[in-house]
């Protein structure tokens, strides 16, 4: 971190010249990069900014108007402050003049009672720069090694926010798009203290560029993800001035969250690879002819052709995270697999992400799908236990949609995890819209759906404290029945008819419109489902 000009000011070769400062003793936190001896008052054009400017004042000019544009073009330059020695051209003090330039530009004005040696000045300053440098360079490094070590052990969230908590001594949190805390460690900090209200004060916190300082909150915040494509963001408590340290270490502790994201948590037996292969190039259209998917699929001992083809998702209840996730992720399939070998039963199987295992089920035309899913349902069922639960796609009559089938089965599997009934499998039927949103409550499309929906209404109520959501809600849950809605919230027409006009001017929608209540609707229950267990 750059000394500050009040810390330069106290230096020993400094003190020894009896500094004063006689202008712009207010701005002595600026910081000082470097230090420029000149006796000309052609100096701007030579300045990179955050210089201090040591001067005889042999050559300053007598005119005020000239003085001033000295000033002025220093000011623009960006120096952090002139300090003049008296002796050579002033004796006993700096004209008004001079003093007024300085006031008027901005810039801070000290005056050096004694004769001061420049060099020592220049060398103490210097050296004092350098070694701050260098100690960054230290951070820096020791945050590479730091923080390479652990995306390339695999580390999750919460080793990596232990590492951030450590290194800085404060509270780390990360958050989704919509303001809800994903993981966090506080570093011994009262959760009560530190997450109450999270999403009204997050809120409250505008990341206008990547890294922003909030002073209001003490809060460092940085983007994670893609830039562009973030999904979500990282908070460092910092409290008052954090230092460029903290700066550097939330940014990198957001990359390696980022690279975490993208990398592949697993090691999958060959066959697993290969079929993994197979069903992904078949669900996101990478074979240009479906006849390239039957081809591969019949080389590994998997006849797609002239069957009904059912997409199946293996859902686990949980992930668990880390190397005990990738391995019951990796059991999950293999048990599939010997389920399908057991029965006779040819499939492609493989893991789709690192929640699902992907089961391709080609079931001969004249023989019933049900028979068959059942008696896989049991011997899964068997070997896994209750670990995951099965879901079913519609059945597929050719490799074109067979992507369809496995769209259904994990939306099916999502909702089917939340279900207190249990059934060997699960299929479309057991799926409706709020089940549908729960399953995409960690997409950052449907989060930033939710933040244009209802943003500004969201952003109203935490600064005001109000209740304006919650009286939308009520109106859209009554069918926009205004009387019926009123009732229930247990206002007056007229207050709840004024509420829905200041609703709908923050919004800038129209409540009558048919359209724009489905979408506000609708962004409620994804709210509702984003905000759902967290």
């Amino acid at each position: 971190m750059l000394p500050t000009l009040a810390e330069v000011l106290r230096l020993p070769p400094l003190q020894r010249a009896r500094p004063r400062v006689v202008a712009g003793a207010d701005r002595l936190d600026v910081p000082v990069r470097w230090v420029h001896i000149a006796d000309v008052t052609d100096l701007a054009h030579l300045l990179y900014g955050r210089e201090l400017v040591l001067s005889t004042g042999i050559a300053m000019p007598d005119d005020p108007d000239a003085l001033r544009r000295y000033m002025d073009d220093l000011a623009e330059a960006g120096v952090s402050g002139v300090a003049v020695e008296l002796g050579r051209k002033y004796h006993t003090e700096l004209p008004p003049a001079f003093l007024d330039a300085a006031r008027a530009a901005g810039v801070p004005l000290v005056q050096l009672d004694h004769g001061a040696r420049f060099v020592e000045i220049t060398e103490a300053v210097h050296v004092r720069v350098v070694n701050e440098q260098l100690e960054e360079l230290r951070d820096s490094e020791q945050m590479h090694s730091v923080f390479t070590r652990l995306s390339v052990e695999g580390a999750d969230t919460a080793q990596v926010l232990r590492e951030v908590a450590r290194m800085s001594g404060r509270p780390a949190v990360l958050e989704n798009l919509t303001h809800q805390v994903l993981a966090c460690d506080l570093n011994g900090a009262d959760p009560a203290a530190v997450l109450a209200s999270w999403e009204n004060r997050s809120r409250a916190v505008r990341s206008g560029s990547r890294t922003v300082y909030d002073p209001d909150t003490g809060w460092l915040v940085t983007g994670v993800g893609a830039p562009g494509q973030d999904w979500g963001r990282l908070v460092l408590v910092a409290g008052a001035s954090p230092a460029p340290r903290q700066r550097m270490l939330v940014e990198r502790a957001a990359t390696t969250l980022a690279l975490g994201r993208l990398i592949e948590h697993q090691q999958e037996s060959l066959e697993r690879q290969t079929h993994r292969t197979i069903i992904s190039g078949i669900i996101d259209r990478s074979y240009t002819d479906p006849e390239e998917a039957l081809v591969r699929a019949r080389a590994v001992g998997v006849p797609l052709q002239g069957r009904q083809l059912l997409g199946l998702v293996l859902r686990l209840r949980e992930s668990g995270g880390g190397l005990a996730g990738q391995a019951l992720l990796s059991d999950t399939a293999e048990a599939a697999a010997r389920a399908c070998r057991e029965l006779r039963l040819p499939a492609l199987v493989g893991s789709l992400d690192d929640l699902r295992v992907g089961i391709l089920l080609p079931v001969p035309e004249q023989r019933s799908a049900d028979p068959v899913l059942r008696g896989l349902a049991d011997r899964v069922a068997a070997m896994v236990g209750d670990a995951a639960v099965l879901a079913v796609g519609s059945s597929a009559d050719g490799v074109r949609e067979v992507r369809r089938s496995f769209l259904e089965a994990r939306q099916v599997g999502d909702a089917a995890v939340r279900q207190s009934e249990r059934r060997p499998f699960y299929r479309l039927t057991d799926l409706h819209l709020r089940g549908l949103l729960h399953l995409l409550r960690d997409d950052e499309r449907v989060q930033t759906y939710v933040e244009r929906e209802l943003g500004a209404l969201l952003d109203h109520d935490a600064r005001h404290g109000g209740d304006l959501t919650e009286m939308l809600r009520h109106y859209l849950e009554a069918g926009r029945n205004k009387a019926l809605a009123a009732g229930r919230a247990h206002l007056s027409r007229p207050a709840f008819y004024d509420r829905l006009r200041r609703i709908a001017r923050i919004l800038d929608t129209d409540l009558d419109s048919v359209e724009a209540c489905l979408s506000l609707h609708v962004a409620l229950l994804s709210l509702d489902s984003v905000r759902d267990d967290r």
